[in-house]
């Protein structure tokens, strides 16, 4: 029973789950702390058990949403065989993980600058992940011997620039598109 979590911890969980999925499909910024205690029926006194301000308690859902995108992507990278489908898998993951933001969260994340410096790093993170992921594929004879380095600097810029809408209005890719497009242009260029 020791690994049970409690109550108070799975309704905190339940919560953040909660307005998670608001946030997603509606956005934050125009939301009050009452609009979103009565959307989540539950005080303002409960969701100052979350956070002591709107502001601390967006911050709060961004790191919860990007911890759970963090292990789902994770998840399909395991389920991966050989280095191409671990990068293919993990950017798509991405994608799809960013796939269920509506346009307002996601234009509600970048104005808001804590919650825009959570994307930020997640994004720092995932550049790293798949700089260690064509690494893996280059010593293993997959890729090309191909700087790993660079092709994840490479990797990293259009990230960012996903992140910050710059495809989206260049392209018109939503940031899914943009990751799925990602994988399939970076993985067909290092192929051994």
């Amino acid at each position: 029973m020791a690994n049970r979590p409690s109550f108070g911890t799975r309704r905190r969980g339940e919560l953040f789950d909660s307005l998670l999925t608001l946030f997603l499909a509606e956005g934050f910024a125009h939301l009050t702390l009452d609009d979103i205690a009565a959307r989540l029926r539950c005080s303002k006194g409960t969701l100052y058990t979350l956070a002591g301000s709107k502001e601390q308690l967006v911050h709060a859902v961004a790191v919860h949403f990007f911890r759970r995108a963090t292990d789902d992507v994770e998840q399909e990278v395991a389920r991966a065989g050989d280095a191409r489908s671990r990068i293919t898998a993990y950017l798509a993951a991405v994608g799809a993980a960013l796939e269920v933001a509506s346009d307002r969260f996601m234009t509600d994340l970048d104005a808001f600058a804590p919650a825009r410096a959570v994307y930020e790093q997640n994004t720092s993170i995932a550049a790293r992940r798949v700089s260690e992921l064509i690494a893996e594929g280059v010593a293993s004879h997959e890729f090309r011997d191909v700087h790993a380095a660079f092709a994840a600097d490479l990797a990293a810029v259009m990230m960012v620039r996903i992140q910050q809408g710059i495809v989206r209005s260049t392209t018109g890719l939503d940031d899914a598109a943009a990751y799925r497009e990602l994988a399939a242009i970076l993985t067909s260029g290092i192929d051994a």
